[in-house]
């Protein structure tokens, strides 16, 4: 039995080693996912009006276009490689696939958030009012994020309240009960429960700008060996936004198919600044700026145990910016790469 597990195992191995000898071969299906939030509702848009296919076949490929209601399920499921691309903040593409091994680049940054994320305290008013109190979230996510740097503000930490972790399909629910006092959320879940009676907001990502960043990101492998597929995937992104931009109709489907309606999906829009056009993302992806933001991410990110268990420090992971690389650069995990928003910028798609 031993012996023909062994030889089993020898001939997998040999088959193993032929494939990987092989030159990497470039495919022509691939898989995006996404999550409802108000800067990744344009992704619904391009697929259900065909924007997306248009551009997938003028580069002669296939590209399916998932909607997963759990959002850290969606980037488990692209970091265990059933996804190649997957909608994400930066915080989270740092801490579950790079932090994972997995070499991700994000491929378009299409907005920050400008007071989409926020904490919200039942009867009070002052985030000050928050020591002592039980805050539900989803844990070691940007909202656990926008907390801590909301708490240093007013000269408190972690150790002043108690978080519970919580989905982002059940908060609004556990807002409703008597027991759940304080919430930390991203819209449009901030929008629902600030409608509730004696709901306040006592801090929101406007007061951190530019620090809570949603991309796409995608397998940095996969795009390297296929390049058709950031090109179309770019090119879509670009001709939605200019559609999302200058038409009412176009932004009320997104609000009706993130459930709300076009007043309230534009009050979102106030509090996210979008990237409507190229060259507005490769600007700020080319700032110093971020390389700082990264700094603050990446030592969160380890204080929570976040960068894995052999994570000496903050700069255990390698952060690739067109400014500089933040961490180890001979352990690049995270890439910025304007590449294909710059061809967006110049017509060259």
């Amino acid at each position: 039995m031993f012996k023909r597990m062994l030889k089993s195992s020898v001939i997998i191995m040999s088959l193993f080693l032929a494939v990987a000898a092989q030159p990497a071969l470039a495919k022509d299906k691939f898989k995006i996912c996404w999550s409802i939030y108000v800067g990744w509702m344009p992704w619904e848009y391009g697929d259900t009006n065909g924007i997306i296919d248009k551009w997938a076949k003028r580069y002669g490929i296939d590209i399916d276009v998932v909607q997963i209601n759990d959002y850290i399920e969606s980037i488990n499921q692209y970091t265990a490689g059933g996804f190649d691309g997957c909608t994400m903040t930066n915080m989270d593409a740092l801490t579950i696939p790079s932090a994972s091994g997995i070499d991700t680049t994000a491929l378009i940054v299409g907005d920050f958030s400008n007071g989409n994320d926020a904490v919200i305290l039942k009867d009070k008013k002052k985030l000050k009012d928050i020591k002592g109190q039980t805050v539900n979230l989803v844990e070691l996510s940007v909202s656990h994020y926008l907390l801590a740097r909301g708490l240093e503000s007013v000269g408190l930490s972690e150790k002043d309240i108690k978080v519970v972790n919580t989905s982002d399909a059940d908060l609004v629910a556990a807002y409703t009960t008597k027991d759940v006092t304080a919430v930390t959320t991203w819209n449009p879940l901030v929008s629902e429960i600030l409608a509730m009676p004696k709901s306040n907001k006592v801090f929101d990502s406007s007061q951190i700008p530019g620090e809570i960043i949603d991309t796409l990101m995608v397998n940095t492998k996969t795009l390297k060996e296929n390049p058709n597929f950031g090109k179309a995937l770019v090119g879509a992104w670009y001709e939605i936004m200019a559609s999302m931009n200058k038409d009412a109709k176009v932004r009320e489907h997104m609000g009706k198919a993130s459930g709300t309606d076009l007043a309230g999906y534009e009050s979102q829009l106030d509090s996210t600044k979008m990237f409507y056009k190229a060259k507005d993302a490769v600007k700020f992806v080319k700032s110093k700026d971020l390389v700082k933001t990264m700094e603050y991410v990446a030592k969160f990110s380890f204080d929570h145990g976040l960068l894995g268990e052999g994570a000496p420090d903050e700069k255990f992971i390698g952060i690739e910016t067109p400014a500089g690389v933040f961490g180890n650069p001979k352990n690049v995990k995270l890439r910025f790469d304007p590449t294909y928003m710059e061809m967006a910028a110049k017509g060259k798609l």
